[in-house]
């Protein structure tokens, strides 16, 4: 069974950056042999998270990044069964939101700036999507 996964966090570390590439580079790796896809956003200290595989190798993936200590105050958005995948594309893709268009964030939130704790995990999601359909994500594998 499939399944999608959305969460949020904040960087412990004023300099997401740094960790970010590391963070990439491991979810690639392992995401492969696990049959994990997603995409991961960041920016201004947040990271927003989608990951889509099987229940069993989502939940596991969840739960170590909930122990993660480069991040904190992780919230689950959004968790559902699927049909089929939104982002197979990407073993996991990513998305700097601090170079995207200001317009693009405010078209799902009250302010341009990206704040997945203030909004809905479905307004997230088609977040995510238009960054998809936008070709904003970078990373695909």
């Amino acid at each position: 069974m499939l399944v999608r996964l959305l969460y949020v966090s904040k960087a412990v570390n004023d300099d997401a950056n740094s960790h970010t590439e590391a963070i990439l580079a491991s979810s690639r790796s392992h995401n492969v042999s696990n049959g994990i896809t997603g995409i991961l956003c960041y920016g201004g200290g947040i990271f927003l998270q989608v990951i889509e595989g099987g229940r069993a190798q989502v939940n596991e993936l969840y739960n170590s990044l909930v122990q993660d200590k480069r991040h904190k105050e992780v919230v689950l958005l959004h968790y559902e069964e699927i049909t089929q995948r939104r982002f197979s594309g990407w073993t996991m893709g990513q998305v700097n939101l601090a170079k995207l268009n200001a317009s693009i964030v405010l078209k799902y939130s009250e302010k341009p700036e990206l704040d997945p704790y203030g909004v809905s995990g479905a307004m997230s999601l088609a977040l995510l999507e238009e960054l998809m359909a936008t070709a904003s994500i970078m990373g695909r594998t």
